[in-house]
Protein backbone atom coordinates (compact mmCIF):
# COMPACT_ATOMS: atom_id res chain seq x y z
CA UNK A 1 0.00 0.00 0.00
CA UNK A 2 2.85 2.39 0.85
CA UNK A 3 4.29 1.79 -2.59
CA UNK A 4 0.91 2.30 -4.27
CA UNK A 5 0.02 5.60 -2.57
CA UNK A 6 2.61 7.75 -4.45
CA UNK A 7 1.52 6.20 -7.75
CA UNK A 8 -2.15 6.93 -6.99
CA UNK A 9 -1.29 10.50 -6.02
CA UNK A 10 0.60 10.96 -9.29
CA UNK A 11 -2.34 9.57 -11.25
CA UNK A 12 -4.79 11.94 -9.53
CA UNK A 13 -2.47 14.89 -10.27
CA UNK A 14 -2.16 13.85 -13.93
CA UNK A 15 -5.94 13.55 -14.34
CA UNK A 16 -6.52 16.91 -12.67
CA UNK A 17 -4.03 18.62 -14.97
CA UNK A 18 -5.34 17.18 -18.21
CA UNK A 19 -9.05 16.74 -17.52
CA UNK A 20 -11.38 18.62 -19.90
CA UNK A 21 -12.55 22.06 -18.88
CA UNK A 22 -15.90 21.51 -17.17
CA UNK A 23 -19.08 22.86 -18.68
CA UNK A 24 -22.53 22.73 -17.08
CA UNK A 25 -24.19 19.44 -17.94
CA UNK A 26 -27.64 20.08 -16.45
CA UNK A 27 -30.77 19.74 -18.54
CA UNK A 28 -32.35 22.85 -17.03
CA UNK A 29 -35.04 24.77 -18.90
CA UNK A 30 -34.20 28.34 -19.88
CA UNK A 31 -36.13 31.36 -21.05
CA UNK A 32 -34.19 34.12 -22.82
CA UNK A 33 -36.47 37.16 -22.58
CA UNK A 34 -36.63 40.76 -23.88
CA UNK A 35 -34.00 40.13 -26.57
CA UNK A 36 -33.85 41.05 -30.22
CA UNK A 37 -33.88 37.60 -31.79
CA UNK A 38 -32.27 37.03 -35.20
CA UNK A 39 -33.78 33.69 -36.15
CA UNK A 40 -32.37 33.66 -39.72
CA UNK A 41 -35.60 31.87 -40.62
CA UNK A 42 -37.54 35.13 -40.89
CA UNK A 43 -37.35 38.78 -39.84
CA UNK A 44 -35.79 39.68 -36.47
CA UNK A 45 -38.14 39.56 -33.49
CA UNK A 46 -38.11 42.70 -31.35
CA UNK A 47 -38.51 42.04 -27.63
CA UNK A 48 -38.50 38.32 -28.34
CA UNK A 49 -38.38 35.23 -26.15
CA UNK A 50 -36.57 31.95 -26.77
CA UNK A 51 -37.65 28.96 -24.68
CA UNK A 52 -35.25 26.04 -24.22
CA UNK A 53 -36.36 22.61 -23.01
CA UNK A 54 -34.33 19.41 -22.86
CA UNK A 55 -31.54 20.84 -25.00
CA UNK A 56 -33.78 22.07 -27.80
CA UNK A 57 -35.65 25.22 -28.71
CA UNK A 58 -39.24 24.65 -27.64
CA UNK A 59 -40.61 27.99 -28.82
CA UNK A 60 -39.51 31.36 -30.16
CA UNK A 61 -41.57 34.51 -30.56
CA UNK A 62 -42.90 37.52 -28.72
CA UNK A 63 -45.26 37.52 -25.71
CA UNK A 64 -44.50 33.90 -24.85
CA UNK A 65 -45.32 32.68 -21.35
CA UNK A 66 -42.29 31.59 -19.35
CA UNK A 67 -42.77 28.00 -18.10
CA UNK A 68 -42.70 27.43 -14.35
CA UNK A 69 -39.24 26.49 -13.12
CA UNK A 70 -37.38 27.82 -16.16
CA UNK A 71 -34.23 29.84 -15.49
CA UNK A 72 -34.78 33.32 -16.87
CA UNK A 73 -32.03 35.13 -18.77
CA UNK A 74 -32.95 38.80 -19.02
CA UNK A 75 -31.46 39.87 -22.37
CA UNK A 76 -32.91 43.39 -22.52
CA UNK A 77 -30.68 45.42 -24.82
CA UNK A 78 -28.97 42.25 -26.10
CA UNK A 79 -29.33 40.15 -29.24
CA UNK A 80 -29.73 36.42 -29.85
CA UNK A 81 -28.25 34.59 -32.85
CA UNK A 82 -27.67 30.97 -33.83
CA UNK A 83 -24.20 29.83 -32.75
CA UNK A 84 -21.49 30.27 -35.37
CA UNK A 85 -20.34 27.21 -37.34
CA UNK A 86 -16.70 26.90 -38.48
CA UNK A 87 -16.84 24.62 -41.51
CA UNK A 88 -13.14 23.52 -41.61
CA UNK A 89 -10.78 23.25 -38.62
CA UNK A 90 -8.35 20.82 -37.00
CA UNK A 91 -10.10 21.39 -33.66
CA UNK A 92 -9.01 18.81 -31.11
CA UNK A 93 -6.58 17.24 -33.59
CA UNK A 94 -3.72 19.70 -33.19
CA UNK A 95 -2.63 21.49 -30.04
CA UNK A 96 0.83 23.00 -30.58
CA UNK A 97 1.92 22.83 -34.21
CA UNK A 98 5.63 23.03 -33.30
CA UNK A 99 5.34 20.02 -30.96
CA UNK A 100 4.81 16.99 -33.16
CA UNK A 101 3.52 14.80 -30.32
CA UNK A 102 0.50 17.10 -29.93
CA UNK A 103 -0.46 16.97 -33.62
CA UNK A 104 -2.72 14.07 -34.63
CA UNK A 105 -4.26 15.41 -37.80
CA UNK A 106 -2.54 13.24 -40.41
CA UNK A 107 -1.93 9.52 -40.87
CA UNK A 108 0.90 7.99 -42.90
CA UNK A 109 0.27 6.78 -46.44
CA UNK A 110 -1.72 8.18 -49.34
CA UNK A 111 -5.08 6.54 -48.58
CA UNK A 112 -6.61 6.67 -45.10
CA UNK A 113 -10.40 6.65 -45.55
CA UNK A 114 -10.81 4.58 -42.36
CA UNK A 115 -9.22 7.32 -40.20
CA UNK A 116 -12.04 9.17 -38.41
CA UNK A 117 -11.35 12.60 -36.90
CA UNK A 118 -13.67 11.96 -33.94
CA UNK A 119 -11.51 9.12 -32.65
CA UNK A 120 -8.49 11.46 -32.27
CA UNK A 121 -10.19 14.62 -30.98
CA UNK A 122 -8.99 15.82 -27.57
CA UNK A 123 -12.00 17.24 -25.69
CA UNK A 124 -9.68 19.08 -23.27
CA UNK A 125 -7.91 21.02 -26.04
CA UNK A 126 -7.15 24.59 -24.94
CA UNK A 127 -8.26 25.78 -28.39
CA UNK A 128 -11.87 24.76 -27.73
CA UNK A 129 -12.74 27.21 -24.91
CA UNK A 130 -10.97 30.05 -26.74
CA UNK A 131 -12.94 29.32 -29.91
CA UNK A 132 -16.35 28.98 -28.30
CA UNK A 133 -15.79 32.24 -26.37
CA UNK A 134 -15.98 33.90 -29.82
CA UNK A 135 -19.50 32.50 -30.30
CA UNK A 136 -18.54 29.41 -32.31
CA UNK A 137 -20.64 26.49 -31.10
CA UNK A 138 -19.99 23.88 -33.81
CA UNK A 139 -17.09 23.01 -36.11
CA UNK A 140 -16.01 20.48 -38.68
CA UNK A 141 -12.78 18.80 -37.54
CA UNK A 142 -11.09 17.74 -40.77
CA UNK A 143 -7.99 15.51 -40.85
CA UNK A 144 -5.15 16.09 -43.33
CA UNK A 145 -6.54 19.48 -44.30
CA UNK A 146 -3.40 21.61 -44.03
CA UNK A 147 -3.62 24.89 -42.19
CA UNK A 148 -1.50 26.79 -39.69
CA UNK A 149 -1.91 24.20 -36.93
CA UNK A 150 -1.21 20.99 -38.85
CA UNK A 151 2.34 21.51 -40.16
CA UNK A 152 0.88 21.41 -43.67
CA UNK A 153 0.85 17.61 -43.90
CA UNK A 154 -1.72 16.08 -46.25
CA UNK A 155 -2.72 12.79 -47.94
CA UNK A 156 -4.65 12.01 -51.10
CA UNK A 157 -7.50 10.66 -48.98
CA UNK A 158 -6.89 11.96 -45.48
CA UNK A 159 -9.82 10.46 -43.62
CA UNK A 160 -13.29 11.33 -42.39
CA UNK A 161 -14.15 14.78 -41.08
CA UNK A 162 -16.41 14.91 -38.03
CA UNK A 163 -18.94 17.56 -36.98
CA UNK A 164 -18.75 18.37 -33.26
CA UNK A 165 -20.13 20.73 -30.64
CA UNK A 166 -17.52 22.74 -28.75
CA UNK A 167 -18.53 21.50 -25.30
CA UNK A 168 -18.42 18.13 -23.59
CA UNK A 169 -16.32 15.91 -21.36
CA UNK A 170 -16.00 13.18 -23.98
CA UNK A 171 -16.24 12.96 -27.74
CA UNK A 172 -19.62 11.24 -27.33
CA UNK A 173 -20.89 14.40 -25.60
CA UNK A 174 -19.56 16.54 -28.44
CA UNK A 175 -20.47 14.48 -31.48
CA UNK A 176 -22.95 15.71 -34.10
CA UNK A 177 -21.96 13.54 -37.07
CA UNK A 178 -18.95 11.25 -36.92
CA UNK A 179 -18.89 10.82 -40.70
CA UNK A 180 -19.60 14.33 -42.01
CA UNK A 181 -17.36 14.12 -45.10
CA UNK A 182 -14.40 12.29 -46.63
CA UNK A 183 -11.35 14.55 -47.00
CA UNK A 184 -9.44 14.59 -50.28
CA UNK A 185 -6.41 16.81 -50.82
CA UNK A 186 -6.33 17.39 -54.56
CA UNK A 187 -2.80 17.35 -56.07
CA UNK A 188 -1.41 20.47 -57.69
CA UNK A 189 1.02 21.29 -60.48
CA UNK A 190 3.74 23.26 -58.69
CA UNK A 191 6.98 23.92 -60.53
CA UNK A 192 8.41 25.96 -57.65
CA UNK A 193 9.01 24.71 -54.11
CA UNK A 194 10.99 25.83 -51.10
CA UNK A 195 14.04 23.71 -50.27
CA UNK A 196 14.53 23.72 -46.49
CA UNK A 197 18.05 22.27 -46.79
CA UNK A 198 19.29 25.30 -48.74
CA UNK A 199 16.59 27.84 -47.84
CA UNK A 200 16.11 28.60 -51.51
CA UNK A 201 13.46 28.27 -54.21
CA UNK A 202 13.76 25.05 -56.19
CA UNK A 203 12.50 24.88 -59.78
CA UNK A 204 11.28 21.75 -61.56
CA UNK A 205 10.52 21.38 -65.27
CA UNK A 206 6.79 21.54 -66.04
CA UNK A 207 6.70 18.17 -67.91
CA UNK A 208 8.18 16.45 -64.85
CA UNK A 209 5.68 18.05 -62.46
CA UNK A 210 2.74 17.39 -64.79
CA UNK A 211 3.72 13.73 -65.06
CA UNK A 212 3.70 13.41 -61.26
CA UNK A 213 0.34 15.20 -61.10
CA UNK A 214 -1.22 12.81 -63.64
CA UNK A 215 0.20 9.87 -61.70
CA UNK A 216 -1.50 11.06 -58.52
CA UNK A 217 -4.84 11.53 -60.27
CA UNK A 218 -4.61 8.06 -61.80
CA UNK A 219 -3.86 6.58 -58.38
CA UNK A 220 -6.96 8.28 -56.98
CA UNK A 221 -9.10 7.07 -59.91
CA UNK A 222 -7.86 3.49 -59.49
CA UNK A 223 -8.62 3.62 -55.77
CA UNK A 224 -12.15 4.85 -56.45
CA UNK A 225 -12.64 1.98 -58.87
CA UNK A 226 -11.48 -0.52 -56.25
CA UNK A 227 -13.84 1.07 -53.73
CA UNK A 228 -16.72 0.85 -56.19
CA UNK A 229 -16.18 -2.87 -56.76
CA UNK A 230 -15.89 -3.46 -53.02
CA UNK A 231 -19.12 -1.53 -52.38
CA UNK A 232 -20.87 -3.73 -54.94
CA UNK A 233 -19.58 -6.85 -53.17
CA UNK A 234 -20.94 -5.55 -49.87
CA UNK A 235 -24.41 -5.29 -51.37
CA UNK A 236 -24.25 -8.51 -53.39
CA UNK A 237 -27.02 -11.01 -52.55
CA UNK A 238 -26.15 -14.41 -51.17
CA UNK A 239 -23.54 -13.27 -48.68
CA UNK A 240 -20.49 -13.84 -50.87
CA UNK A 241 -17.30 -14.24 -48.87
CA UNK A 242 -14.27 -12.09 -49.61
CA UNK A 243 -11.33 -10.69 -47.63
CA UNK A 244 -12.36 -7.69 -45.57
CA UNK A 245 -10.67 -4.36 -46.34
CA UNK A 246 -11.54 -1.68 -43.76
CA UNK A 247 -10.21 1.13 -45.95
CA UNK A 248 -12.35 0.22 -48.95
CA UNK A 249 -15.26 -0.49 -46.64
CA UNK A 250 -15.01 3.09 -45.32
CA UNK A 251 -15.31 4.34 -48.90
CA UNK A 252 -18.61 2.56 -49.53
CA UNK A 253 -20.85 5.39 -48.19
CA UNK A 254 -18.94 7.84 -50.39
CA UNK A 255 -19.42 5.67 -53.47
CA UNK A 256 -23.14 5.39 -52.68
CA UNK A 257 -23.43 9.18 -52.39
CA UNK A 258 -24.30 9.07 -48.69
CA UNK A 259 -21.14 10.92 -47.56
CA UNK A 260 -19.72 13.87 -49.56
CA UNK A 261 -16.12 14.38 -50.62
CA UNK A 262 -14.62 17.48 -49.00
CA UNK A 263 -12.07 18.31 -51.70
CA UNK A 264 -9.29 20.74 -50.84
CA UNK A 265 -8.37 22.64 -53.98
CA UNK A 266 -7.36 26.25 -54.59
CA UNK A 267 -6.13 26.83 -58.15
CA UNK A 268 -8.44 26.94 -61.14
CA UNK A 269 -6.76 23.82 -62.57
CA UNK A 270 -7.26 21.89 -59.32
CA UNK A 271 -10.89 22.94 -59.03
CA UNK A 272 -11.71 22.19 -62.64
CA UNK A 273 -10.07 18.76 -62.57
CA UNK A 274 -11.60 17.79 -59.22
CA UNK A 275 -15.10 18.81 -60.32
CA UNK A 276 -14.78 16.83 -63.54
CA UNK A 277 -13.40 13.86 -61.59
CA UNK A 278 -16.27 13.83 -59.08
CA UNK A 279 -18.82 14.29 -61.87
CA UNK A 280 -17.40 11.33 -63.77
CA UNK A 281 -17.27 9.21 -60.61
CA UNK A 282 -20.79 10.35 -59.61
CA UNK A 283 -19.58 11.59 -56.21
CA UNK A 284 -21.09 14.34 -54.10
CA UNK A 285 -18.51 17.14 -53.79
CA UNK A 286 -17.91 20.07 -51.44
CA UNK A 287 -15.07 22.38 -52.46
CA UNK A 288 -12.81 23.58 -49.64
CA UNK A 289 -10.33 26.41 -50.15
CA UNK A 290 -11.31 27.75 -53.55
CA UNK A 291 -8.92 30.70 -53.77
CA UNK A 292 -9.45 30.80 -57.54
CA UNK A 293 -13.05 29.60 -57.51
CA UNK A 294 -14.11 32.84 -59.24
CA UNK A 295 -12.25 31.69 -62.36
CA UNK A 296 -14.45 28.57 -62.69
CA UNK A 297 -17.69 29.88 -61.17
CA UNK A 298 -19.80 28.81 -64.15
CA UNK A 299 -18.61 25.21 -63.77
CA UNK A 300 -19.27 25.23 -60.03
CA UNK A 301 -22.76 26.64 -60.53
CA UNK A 302 -23.61 24.13 -63.26
CA UNK A 303 -22.64 21.22 -60.99
CA UNK A 304 -24.28 22.78 -57.90
CA UNK A 305 -21.09 22.53 -55.83
CA UNK A 306 -20.91 24.59 -52.60
CA UNK A 307 -17.66 26.27 -51.59
CA UNK A 308 -16.14 26.54 -48.10
CA UNK A 309 -13.85 29.55 -48.48
CA UNK A 310 -10.51 30.20 -46.83
CA UNK A 311 -10.09 33.32 -44.64
CA UNK A 312 -10.79 36.51 -46.55
CA UNK A 313 -8.11 38.51 -44.77
CA UNK A 314 -5.31 36.96 -46.81
CA UNK A 315 -2.95 37.85 -49.62
CA UNK A 316 -4.26 37.17 -53.14
CA UNK A 317 -2.93 33.95 -54.72
CA UNK A 318 -1.24 35.68 -57.67
CA UNK A 319 0.94 38.78 -57.80
CA UNK A 320 -1.28 40.27 -60.51
CA UNK A 321 -4.51 39.87 -58.51
CA UNK A 322 -6.13 42.88 -56.83
CA UNK A 323 -5.18 43.23 -53.17
CA UNK A 324 -8.80 42.58 -52.12
CA UNK A 325 -9.35 39.53 -54.32
CA UNK A 326 -10.16 37.24 -51.37
CA UNK A 327 -12.63 39.79 -49.96
CA UNK A 328 -14.56 40.43 -53.16
CA UNK A 329 -14.71 36.79 -54.29
CA UNK A 330 -17.51 35.72 -51.88
CA UNK A 331 -20.02 38.16 -53.40
CA UNK A 332 -18.89 37.24 -56.91
CA UNK A 333 -19.58 33.57 -56.19
CA UNK A 334 -22.90 34.30 -54.47
CA UNK A 335 -24.06 36.44 -57.38
CA UNK A 336 -23.16 33.55 -59.70
CA UNK A 337 -25.55 31.29 -57.73
CA UNK A 338 -22.97 29.35 -55.71
CA UNK A 339 -23.57 28.58 -52.03
CA UNK A 340 -20.67 29.69 -49.85
CA UNK A 341 -19.54 29.31 -46.26
CA UNK A 342 -16.54 30.72 -44.42
CA UNK A 343 -14.04 28.72 -42.37
CA UNK A 344 -10.83 29.33 -40.46
CA UNK A 345 -8.97 26.23 -41.75
CA UNK A 346 -7.03 26.05 -38.45
CA UNK A 347 -7.43 26.39 -34.69
CA UNK A 348 -5.34 29.34 -33.59
CA UNK A 349 -7.40 31.90 -35.49
CA UNK A 350 -10.77 30.17 -35.52
CA UNK A 351 -11.96 32.84 -33.09
CA UNK A 352 -11.83 35.35 -35.98
CA UNK A 353 -14.42 33.48 -38.07
CA UNK A 354 -17.01 36.25 -37.74
CA UNK A 355 -14.57 38.90 -38.87
CA UNK A 356 -13.65 36.86 -41.97
CA UNK A 357 -17.31 37.10 -43.00
CA UNK A 358 -17.34 40.80 -42.10
CA UNK A 359 -14.48 41.47 -44.52
CA UNK A 360 -16.62 40.06 -47.33
CA UNK A 361 -19.62 42.12 -46.19
CA UNK A 362 -17.47 45.25 -46.36
CA UNK A 363 -16.65 44.32 -49.96
CA UNK A 364 -20.16 43.78 -51.29
CA UNK A 365 -21.60 40.62 -49.72
CA UNK A 366 -25.08 41.39 -48.25
CA UNK A 367 -24.96 41.38 -44.46
CA UNK A 368 -27.53 38.63 -43.96
CA UNK A 369 -25.69 36.44 -46.46
CA UNK A 370 -22.47 36.96 -44.52
CA UNK A 371 -24.19 35.97 -41.29
CA UNK A 372 -25.78 32.90 -42.86
CA UNK A 373 -22.39 31.92 -44.30
CA UNK A 374 -21.16 31.26 -40.74
CA UNK A 375 -24.40 29.79 -39.37
CA UNK A 376 -27.05 28.33 -41.68
CA UNK A 377 -25.08 27.65 -44.86
CA UNK A 378 -22.37 25.45 -43.24
CA UNK A 379 -25.18 23.43 -41.65
CA UNK A 380 -26.89 23.05 -45.03
CA UNK A 381 -23.67 22.13 -46.83
CA UNK A 382 -22.98 19.27 -44.39
CA UNK A 383 -26.62 18.16 -44.13
CA UNK A 384 -27.15 19.38 -40.56
CA UNK A 385 -29.67 22.16 -41.15
CA UNK A 386 -32.53 20.13 -39.64
CA UNK A 387 -30.71 20.54 -36.30
CA UNK A 388 -28.67 23.73 -36.59
CA UNK A 389 -28.30 27.08 -38.32
CA UNK A 390 -31.51 28.92 -37.38
CA UNK A 391 -33.52 29.66 -34.24
CA UNK A 392 -36.66 27.57 -34.73
CA UNK A 393 -38.73 25.29 -32.54
CA UNK A 394 -37.39 21.75 -32.56
CA UNK A 395 -33.81 22.64 -33.39
CA UNK A 396 -30.85 22.17 -31.05
CA UNK A 397 -30.46 25.14 -28.72
CA UNK A 398 -26.96 26.23 -29.72
CA UNK A 399 -27.29 29.98 -29.33
CA UNK A 400 -25.30 33.09 -28.52
CA UNK A 401 -26.54 36.16 -26.65
CA UNK A 402 -24.43 39.18 -27.60
CA UNK A 403 -24.16 42.91 -27.02
CA UNK A 404 -23.90 43.55 -30.76
CA UNK A 405 -23.21 42.18 -34.21
CA UNK A 406 -21.35 38.81 -34.00
CA UNK A 407 -19.40 39.74 -37.14
CA UNK A 408 -17.85 42.72 -35.36
CA UNK A 409 -14.56 42.20 -33.52
CA UNK A 410 -15.67 44.43 -30.63
CA UNK A 411 -18.80 42.39 -29.84
CA UNK A 412 -18.86 40.36 -26.62
CA UNK A 413 -20.63 37.07 -26.01
CA UNK A 414 -22.70 37.57 -22.85
CA UNK A 415 -24.32 34.12 -22.75
CA UNK A 416 -23.44 30.95 -24.65
CA UNK A 417 -25.74 27.94 -25.01
CA UNK A 418 -24.54 24.67 -26.50
CA UNK A 419 -27.13 21.87 -26.75
CA UNK A 420 -29.34 23.91 -24.45
CA UNK A 421 -26.72 24.14 -21.71
CA UNK A 422 -25.47 27.45 -20.43
CA UNK A 423 -21.75 27.13 -21.16
CA UNK A 424 -18.82 29.04 -19.70
CA UNK A 425 -16.83 31.45 -21.88
CA UNK A 426 -13.79 31.25 -19.57
CA UNK A 427 -10.59 30.25 -21.36
CA UNK A 428 -6.83 30.33 -21.15
CA UNK A 429 -6.43 33.60 -23.04
CA UNK A 430 -8.94 35.35 -20.81
CA UNK A 431 -7.15 34.06 -17.71
CA UNK A 432 -3.80 35.35 -18.97
CA UNK A 433 -5.31 38.71 -19.92
CA UNK A 434 -6.75 39.18 -16.45
CA UNK A 435 -3.57 37.94 -14.77
CA UNK A 436 -1.33 40.48 -16.48
CA UNK A 437 -3.92 43.23 -16.42
CA UNK A 438 -3.87 43.02 -12.62
CA UNK A 439 -0.13 42.54 -12.15
CA UNK A 440 1.46 44.69 -9.44
CA UNK A 441 2.65 48.08 -10.63
CA UNK A 442 6.39 48.89 -10.31
CA UNK A 443 7.29 50.21 -6.87
CA UNK A 444 4.19 48.81 -5.17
Amino acid sequence: MKRLLPACASLILFVSLFAPIATPQSKADYAIVHAKVFTLAGPPIEDGTVLIHDGKISAVGSDLAVPAGAQVVDAKGLQVYPGLFDAVTQMGLSEISAVRATVDSTETGQFNPDAVAATAILPSSAHIPVTRAAGITEVIAAPASGGFDSSGDTNLIGGQASAIYLAGWTIDDMLINKHAAMVVDWPDVQTRSFDLSTFSIKEKPFPEVKKEYDKQINLLADYMEQARHYAQLLQAPGGATFPRDVKLEAMAPVIRGEVPLLVFADTARQIRDSVEFCDKQKLKMILAGGQEAWKVKDLLRSKNIPVVLRPTLAAPPDDDDPYDRMMTQPEELRTAGIQIAFASFDNSFARRLGQQAANAVAHGLPYEEGLKAVTLYPAQIFGLDSQLGTIEAGKVASLIVTNGDPLEVTTSIRYLFIKGRLTSTDNKQKDLYEKYLNRPKPGR
